[in-house]
């Protein structure tokens, strides 16, 4: 899959900046599409080319003038299309630290400990600010009243995912960590 995707799907909110959109992929989108600022402006300007994104400059008396994008029908029917389809493939890990972790036998325990409390102390982050994010989307509603009430659930339900996903993340370097503890009690 590419960003372009990802960028269409963030559009169903609504009509965004390239700024507003680089923080919506920043605080709800990263969790399992990450990009930078640059990759999302190019994106852009290749989704309005295609047709699938308008573009309008808003003009702004003190800063500089800022375009807005709006999803189009054919950008919508192409998502449609997008969502509609089995993935292509599994989803596969490519994660740097776990490269680490397989690698770390005649490594110094406490800096394999501290890599692990590391990414410990990141997931339990990301589960505060995911948090955050589902206090907002529920409003003062329950899950039960915001899912039967919603216009749409596919924002909270990534969200779940990515809740998940960090909850198994901050389970996993517990038992880490406590593995390498009775190694060490054992040595």
């Amino acid at each position: 899959m590419s960003l372009k995707y990802a960028v269409l799907a963030a559009l169903l909110e609504g009509e965004a900046s390239g700024y507003e959109l680089a923080k919506t992929f920043d605080v709800s989108l990263a969790n399992f599409w990450p990009a930078t600022p640059q990759q999302l402006y190019r994106e852009l300007e290749r989704l309005a080319q295609d047709g699938l994104i308008e573009a309008r400059v808003v003009q702004q008396e003190r800063r500089p003038n800022k375009r807005m994008f709006t999803l189009t029908e054919a950008g919508r029917r192409d998502l449609d299309t997008f969502a509609a389809e089995p993935p292509r493939r599994p989803t596969a890990i490519r994660d740097e630290f776990l490269i680490k972790i397989q690698a770390m036998d005649g490594t110094d325990p406490a800096v394999i400990r501290g890599l692990i409390e590391e990414r410990g102390t990141w997931a339990r982050g990301k589960l505060d600010r995911y948090e955050r994010m589902r206090h907002r989307l529920l409003d003062g509603r329950t899950e039960e009243e915001y899912l039967r009430d919603a216009d749409r659930i596919g924002p909270y339900l990534t969200l779940m995912a990515g809740i998940t996903f960090e909850e198994e993340n901050l389970r996993w370097c517990e038992r880490a960590l406590a593995i390498l503890k009775h190694r060490v009690a054992l040595g």
